[in-house]
């Protein structure tokens, strides 16, 4: 499922000359290139770009190149593998983003980007739209959900095998400006043409905000954005004020992270005290700087549970960091991800910018969470070693990169070193890498979208609510083998009496949670699928096992 976000973006172009200018003076600071698509943690205000560049070898050597040199030369890709070069010689998160990836890369950070508002999913080779947002634009224009998208501007897009991102591409645009979109709808056979006029489109943070019993609430953070604090702040708002919350489940697995100052600013508000230190930074050129708890509390939260996996970075391993260092709350789930390097935003004459990595992070106990670096190889291919050793079945086989001990407030002992070891560790679930559950749930998207249309009342599924519909509604063997035949029909044969029970099991969790989604968004999928995840289940034992899992540490 997509919404119309940006695609990825084409080759940059300079000026040699004046890009060798800058690559002299910056490139001893450089870093390397990404290698992962996570979010840095980065500053929230941009940083100045460097002053008084001026000449130097690298340039004069290039200039030669580019007079003298036998053949001819590729100036653009010259310039990549020279920038490419510096880059390999730090650390994996310093980064160089051209100016046509920059609108791209900032767009995840800012919370919003420009659009026409729809989620949409490709179907059968149709571009079908699942929803439009609400007050968006594309809601105000007239578009439905079902409507099928096949002409944007003078362009036909059906049937043609276009790929999601070219299609994201031609859908965004400069807020203000007009998109033609033909539409067919339901059986006809006329084309529907809209005009929509795109505009600023939300990128929310908080995925989803609800109760998950009397008394404890659940919120999840996809990334931290600079609107996530005030998201953070309205979802308190409401399972507090409105629903009676006292204990929280914080979900920051698969958070890549963002914006450190919305990480502390959200950790300041669960704790009572003023003045706790949250986390520092430092560097070589960068003196130490601490962000401390404001003591400004609008929420009384109780017990305070937050949920890592391997996905966890960042600016979330700041958040667990903090919460265990001062024995706040509890930790479950896997070892995080393990960035512990802050980035500042140095803007280009060009317009691209660099993202340099001018410090480390430090825990309130001390800790640099950052795993090593200095085998590139080894880095790149750190994960894929943390399924090959057992570490994610066994908490055994953790492998801890830093013998160093640290002490929490009550004088538990934590390491560094390699991402924030949890309290309570949750394998993975050994059943989502089966390769029969992985065929099956590829499908489950276009299938159920097409079962709701199709054969099922989506109106009556409404109309019972989501608490019925999540106690009540179950799948069935006739839906089950629905979803075999369309992954039969699409080039995926499987047969019911060859999966295993746990994969039917699993698959039929799955349809009922997609199912929920549809029909009740994101809190309707949450609500099904934490029924029966595996840390969910061991937060609300935690939570259970004591009255007060922040001793007298708020």
């Amino acid at each position: 499922m997509h919404q119309d976000r940006p695609s990825a973006p084409n080759k940059f172009s300079i000026w040699l000359p004046l890009l060798f200018a800058i690559v002299l003076v910056t490139g001893m600071l450089l870093g390397m290139r990404m290698q992962s698509n996570m979010p840095k943690l980065v500053v929230e205000q941009e940083a100045p770009g460097p002053e008084g560049i001026g000449q130097g070898k690298v340039e004069e050597i290039l200039r030669y190149v580019e007079a003298k040199y036998v053949d001819a030369v590729d100036k653009e890709a010259l310039t990549q593998e020279v920038i490419d070069d510096l880059l390999s010689r730090l650390d994996p998160h310093s980064n160089y983003i051209s100016a046509e990836e920059l609108q791209a890369v900032n767009e995840q950070l800012k919370g919003n980007f420009d659009g026409i508002g729809v989620e949409f999913m490709v179907l059968d080779d149709t571009i079908v739209v699942v929803t439009p947002l609400a007050g968006g634009p594309s809601e105000t224009a007239g578009i439905l959900s079902g409507d099928r998208i096949v002409q944007i501007a003078d362009s036909t897009i059906a049937g043609v095998g276009m790929d999601s991102d070219d299609i994201i591409k031609m859908l965004r645009g400069e807020k203000g400006t007009d998109v033609q979109i033909g539409i067919l709808r339901g059986k006809e056979t006329k084309l529907r043409q809209f005009t929509v006029t795109r505009d600023e489109i939300p990128m929310n943070s908080v995925d989803v905000a609800y109760m998950l019993d009397a008394n404890t609430g659940y919120i999840k953070l996809n990334r931290f954005s600079a609107t996530t604090y005030e998201e953070f702040m309205k979802a308190l708002e409401e399972l507090v004020e409105n629903q009676g919350m006292e204990d929280l489940v914080l979900d920051l697995r698969h958070n890549p992270g963002g914006y450190l100052q919305q990480a502390t600013n959200m950790l300041s508000q669960l704790f009572k005290e003023k003045d706790k230190l949250l986390v520092y930074t430092e560097g070589d050129a960068v003196s130490r700087s601490e962000y401390t708890s404001t003591g400004r509390n609008f929420f009384d939260v109780e017990d305070i549970v937050v949920l890592i996996d391997e996905g966890s970075a960042s600016a979330s391993e700041i958040v667990a960091g903090a919460i265990q260092d001062h024995d706040r709350g509890v930790i479950i789930g896997r070892r995080s991800f393990g960035k512990g390097l802050v980035q500042e935003q140095y803007k280009l004459r060009d317009g691209a910018a660099l993202r340099l990595t001018v410090a480390r992070y430090y825990t309130p106990s001390g800790r640099s969470i950052q795993k090593p670096y200095d085998d590139p190889e080894a880095y790149e291919h750190e994960m894929y070693d943390r399924y090959e050793t057992g570490e994610m079945e066994a908490a055994r086989n953790i492998l801890i990169q830093d013998s160093t001990e640290y002490y929490t407030d009550n004088g538990r002992i934590v390491y560094g070193g390699g991402g924030i070891m949890p309290d309570v560790f949750v394998p993975i679930d050994t059943l989502s890498l089966d390769e029969d559950y992985l065929t099956l749930r590829q499908y489950v998207p276009q299938y159920v979208f097409r079962y709701l249309g199709e054969e099922a009342d989506p109106a009556a599924l409404t109309e019972q609510g989501l608490d019925r519909f999540v106690t009540s509604f179950s799948i069935d063997d006739a839906l089950l083998q629905g979803l075999i035949t369309y992954a039969e029909e699409h080039g995926d044969p499987l047969t019911a009496d060859a999966l295993s029970e746990p994969v039917k099991r699993a698959t039929k969790h799955m349809l009922k949670a997609r199912i929920a989604k549809q029909l009740f968004e994101d809190e309707g999928y949450y609500k099904v699928w934490n029924m029966e995840d595996a840390m969910v289940k061991e937060a609300l034992k935690a939570i259970a096992r004591s009255t007060s899992l922040t001793a007298s540490q708020q």
